[in-house]
């Protein structure tokens, strides 16, 4: 699976892509966060205000509670605003 992190989580993590096998166990994406979490400083950083993180699953949104199941492509991203 291919994880695209976007601006300050860019930053934050430390690359803009990377590709993943997450264990079986984690089937969601607020798993999927937990999990990320752990990975390292980086991904922790990124992840500790997890409300200001937005999510498209196969560049479709999503929110925490969403199957990641065979998904190719998660992206993480800052919230969008208009204007």
């Amino acid at each position: 699976m291919k994880l695209l992190y976007f601006a300050w989580l860019r930053e934050t993590v430390g690359v803009g892509m990377e590709d993943i096998l997450p264990p079986a166990e984690v089937r969601t994406v607020g798993e999927l966060v937990d999990w990320l979490r752990g990975r390292s400083a980086g991904h922790a950083a990124a992840f500790a205000h997890g409300r200001l993180v937005r999510c498209a699953v196969d560049q479709e949104f999503a929110g925490l509670e969403a199957a990641i199941g065979r998904a190719r492509e998660i992206a993480f991203f800052p919230p969008v605003t208009g204007g």
